[in-house]
C-alpha cells in the first residue's frame, strides 16, 4: 500500500467493464427463451437481464415461460453462451491499456469480481488478453453465498487482496453491480458508454455510484496515482 494513495486495491467487474460481453450473451438468452415460447426484444431482454445471473432469475423465466428451469436447459444455455462468446468477443475498448496502467500504479493489487461464472469470466479474460492482469485474482458471485446485487463477491476479492473494502474502488456499468460495490463499503465507479449493455449514468448515479465516465482511457486518472 502506498502513503497518501486514496485508494488500496482496484475491483473490476467483468462483463461490460472488461468484455464487450452483454450483447453477446443477452443474444443467446433471447433466442434461447424464444425457444420456450417467451418471445422479448433486445432491448427488453437487455432491461431484464443485465447484470444478473441467469440461475438467479429461474422464479421470472418459468412464470412467463409455464416450464421448469432445468439443469439441463442452464448447462445448454452456458455451452451454448460460450460458443458464441469463443467466436466474437472482444475487449471494451480501451480496457486493456487502462487494466495494465492501474496494475502497474498499484502493484498487482487488482481483481476481477463478477457476478458471472468462473469458466466464463477466465474464458473471457483470457481470449481478450487480459488473464495476466488478474490470474490468482479471480472472484466469482457463484462461489459466494449470494450474488451480486450483494456485496459477497466484492469483499471476497478485498479480503484475498488483505484490503479494506472502504480502501477499493470498484468499476461496475450496472445497477446490480454498482448496487453490490456500495453494499460492500467500496467506493464506486460507473461506466456508461452510449453503446447497449450498459446501464444509464442516472440509474448508475441513483445506485450509489460516486462519478460516471464514459472512456476506459479516463479510468487509470479517475482511481488515482
Amino acid at each position: 500500500m502506498t502513503r497518501g494513495r486514496r485508494f488500496d486495491a482496484v475491483l473490476f467487474d467483468c462483463d461490460g467493464v472488461l468484455v464487450d460481453s452483454e450483447p453477446i450473451t443477452n443474444g443467446v438468452l433471447r433466442d434461447m427463451l424464444a425457444e420456450l415460447g417467451w418471445e422479448l426484444s433486445a432491448a427488453d431482454c437487455m432491461r431484464l437481464f443485465l447484470g444478473k445471473a441467469v440461475k438467479d432469475e429461474r422464479r421470472l423465466i418459468e412464470s412467463r415461460t409455464g416450464r421448469p428451469l432445468t439443469e439441463d436447459w442452464l448447462a445448454a444455455f452456458r455451452r451454448r453462451r460460450n460458443e458464441q462468446l469463443e467466436r466474437r468477443l472482444g475487449p471494451i475498448a480501451g480496457a486493456v491499456p487502462a487494466v495494465a496502467d492501474i496494475h502497474r500504479r498499484f502493484g498487482g493489487r487488482v481483481a476481477c469480481a463478477s457476478g458471472a461464472d468462473r469458466h466464463k469470466v477466465e474464458l473471457q479474460l483470457a481470449k481478450c488478453g487480459l488473464m495476466p492482469y488478474f490470474e490468482g485474482r479471480i472472484f466469482s458471485g457463484h462461489e459466494q453465498p449470494r450474488s451480486k446485487p450483494a456485496p459477497d463477491v466484492y469483499l471476497a476479492a478485498a479480503a484475498a487482496l488483505d484490503a479494506d473494502p472502504q480502501r477499493c474502488a470498484v468499476v461496475e456499468d450496472t445497477v446490480v453491480g454498482v448496487t453490490a460495490g456500495t453494499a460492500a463499503g467500496a467506493t464506486v465507479f460507473g461506466y456508461s458508454p452510449p453503446e447497449a449493455g450498459h446501464d444509464v449514468p442516472a440509474a448508475l448515479r441513483a445506485a450509489g455510484a460516486v462519478h460516471v465516465f464514459t472512456r476506459m482511457d479516463e479510468l487509470p486518472v479517475l482511481v488515482g496515482d
